[in-house]
């Protein structure tokens, strides 16, 4: 299993390459996020002693379960992926140094609110539905703009880009579209100037589709399936489009 995560590892990379070099990239421009949703921590170390330096989680309790790992791997740096309940914000911001997923104010406020009680600033994306799926959690495309000038008056958040979920089961034309739409929304944020506010992360693509993402502009792509196999839970159980905002 241990040669399985690596090799894996290998050849998403490998694809990585392929991609940015379709379309006149670098490599050195993309970053991989390793997404260890229900990933047993051995299968991480193994990732971990292949090199890999960046992972995300989608619970705020599998985070904390994987915090013995964190101090082990200093030199790994964890992110938070997943739909954010305020009422999990306080564990979240202990453990990483971005979140994807900021999505509506009242995240940002809470956000802001736990962050001046610890004296810390935080890096976040704002994270847009951009294939206008009810299923789906973030921003909607025509409320980002608003939103980012809102999030831009909290002094503790730093807006380093955005983040989307490509439509799932969707055609590659599809798929490009929510990809594309991303990159139109980050030039119309990035032309107001706001305080506070980059755009220089695009955090889309998956196991499935981040070949796509790739020639689409992402600087950052969500990988999990790929390198550690099938996970033991239906996605629905990532994507609860059932939960509520903030319970």
């Amino acid at each position: 299993m241990g040669n399985q995560v690596e090799e894996n590892l290998k050849t998403v990379i490998q694809q990585m390459v392929l991609a940015c070099q379709a379309s006149g990239r670098s490599i050195d421009d993309v970053q991989l996020l390793l997404a260890t949703k229900t990933v047993p921590l051995e299968k991480l170390q193994m990732a971990m002693k292949a090199g890999q330096t960046l992972f995300g989680e989608n619970k705020a309790q599998e985070l904390r379960g994987k915090f013995p790992l964190m101090q082990q791997y200093k030199e790994v740096e964890w992110h938070f992926i997943g739909h954010l309940q305020t009422n999990k914000v306080k564990d979240v911001v202990k453990y990483v140094t971005l979140i994807h997923s900021v999505d509506r104010l009242k995240l940002g406020q809470a956000l802001h609110k736990q962050l001046i009680k610890e004296n810390k600033t935080m890096d976040i994306l704002i994270q847009i539905n951009t294939s206008y799926e009810e299923s789906k959690f973030g921003a909607s495309p025509d409320m980002a703009l608003e939103l980012a000038e809102q999030l831009s008056q909290l002094e503790t958040l730093n807006v380093k880009g955005l983040m989307t979920i490509g439509k799932l089961n969707a055609t590659n034309d599809e798929t490009r579209n929510c990809f594309r739409l991303l990159k139109k929304i980050q030039t119309q944020i990035k032309d107001k100037k706001l305080p506070r506010v980059e755009m220089d992360i695009l955090s889309m693509g998956m196991s499935g589709d981040f070949k796509v993402a790739i020639e689409e502009g992402a600087t950052l792509i969500r990988v999990g399936t790929s390198v550690f196999g099938e996970r033991y839970l239906p996605d629905s159980y990532y994507w609860n489009e059932h939960a509520s905002q903030d319970d």
